[in-house]
């Protein structure tokens, strides 16, 4: 099926978005720091069973507000990461063997933070012959056996091995999401050498041909270098493979060896391009600068 791209001008850059010498983020990435104690009740939970998460590893700007309600996106498969991508403050080197209980000890923490969907991603692990699939596959049935929970994952590219796609989706969850990040253009000088960007909509094809009730779910982050066009024509291919779901949030460098940020978005740039989006036929579309691909991800997946 073929999508026929909005017109839409190439916006100026709007005031308080260009980048200056001070290197002080607009306004409108200042937030307040959320009140009461479930912040250190999350952290505290997690550091006792021994789990890593997304959201401090990646150093998420959303960790004390998720903290705060309770939840988190646990990041299985160690916290190093054997790829180079250049916006991820995940640690890179050599990781360690997968531990066989994280599964159940995942599963724990589901249970005792109340969650109703768990979301669940690791980093990549091209020194195993899988990629971690079967790990995933372990992780997603141990959350559903112990919470009756929906299930997210959010997995890396598994390096074009359909089999370790499958085995992901054997396990049935609910959302599966691989994240595009960026425009053809910028593929791999954001996401490293080994990166395909042709293949990463073809894993989105794939996951509906092994389940078509799972739903698919990808996101972008703006404020890369990225042209109008080039980002409308990325929706395009998303929604030719059968993406569901969208999320668009702003790109915040995580220290000074990584890309570096070439325009802050303001919130109205969002909403138009959630908007543009929507039209083009994704049924949910989360765009904001604090969106990440698991921001309330909730919500999203309970109205697939």
């Amino acid at each position: 099926m073929a999508f026929r791209l909005p017109v839409v001008a190439e916006p100026e850059m709007p005031a308080g978005a260009d980048l200056s010498a001070s290197g002080r983020l607009p306004r409108w990435l200042r937030r307040p720091v959320p009140r009461g104690n479930s912040n250190h009740m999350t952290s505290g939970l997690l550091d006792e069973l021994k789990l890593e998460t997304v959201c401090d590893n990646a150093k998420c700007p959303n960790r004390m507000e998720c903290y705060s309600q309770q939840t988190a996106t646990f990041m299985i498969l160690g916290n190093v990461c054997t790829r180079p991508c250049g916006f991820c403050a995940v640690h890179r080197g050599r990781p360690e063997m997968p531990e066989s209980d994280e599964p159940s000890r995942v599963a724990e923490a589901a249970a005792r933070l109340g969650l109703k969907h768990v979301v669940i991603t690791s980093v990549t692990r091209d020194d195993l012959p899988d990629g971690g699939a079967e790990h995933f596959y372990q992780c997603v049935v141990a959350v559903r056996e112990q919470t009756g929970a929906t299930t997210e994952v959010l997995t890396p590219d598994f390096i074009h091995c359909k089999e370790s796609l499958e085995r992901v989706i054997e396990a049935e969850p609910d959302v599966f999401n691989h994240n595009m990040e960026t425009v053809p253009r910028l593929y791999r000088r954001v996401r490293g050498p080994k990166s395909d960007y042709r293949w990463t909509l073809e894993m989105m094809r794939q996951v509906k041909r092994y389940n078509a009730e799972v739903a698919t779910k990808s996101g972008l982050m703006l404020g890369l270098g990225e042209q109008r066009g080039e980002l409308l024509e990325a929706f395009a291919d998303l929604r030719e493979h059968g993406v569901d779901f969208l999320t668009l949030g702003q790109y915040l460098q995580p220290g000074d060896k990584y890309l570096p940020v070439v325009r802050y978005l303001p919130p109205e740039e969002f909403e138009e391009l959630g908007e543009i989006a929507r039209s083009m036929g994704f049924k949910q579309v989360a765009s904001g600068p604090f969106v990440r691909s698991s921001y309330h991800a909730r919500e999203m997946a309970e109205n697939k």
